[in-house]
């Protein structure tokens, strides 16, 4: 499944002529392109999909969908380790 999930931005810069973003999904730190929102400031959230910050999002809705998130156990599915879950160990495990 691929998710559209909840960031905060953490740091932005330019790299190659493209704006970046490290962004913090509950935990779990990825490097985001901006291009969709160049506008974005650090400390701001948005809704990534694929590596794309693709729509702002309030803080409140944002922590909201990341407990959810992390509730139901997709964040793990989203970020978890693909070499883990090649294997068929660790979370995958828990579930059959």
């Amino acid at each position: 499944m691929c998710l559209a999930v909840p960031g905060r931005v953490m740091e932005i810069s330019e790299r190659d002529g493209t704006r970046m973003a490290v962004v913090d999904f509950g935990g779990v730190v990825k490097d985001v392109c901006l291009e969709y929102l160049p506008d974005l400031e650090v400390g701001e959230y948005a809704i990534v999909h694929v590596g794309f910050a693709l729509q702002r999002l309030d803080e409140e809705s944002a922590r909201k969908t990341l407990d959810l998130f992390a509730e139901l156990g997709l964040l793990q599915e989203e970020f978890g380790d693909p070499w883990e879950a090649a294997a068929g160990t660790g979370a995958t495990e828990e579930r059959q």
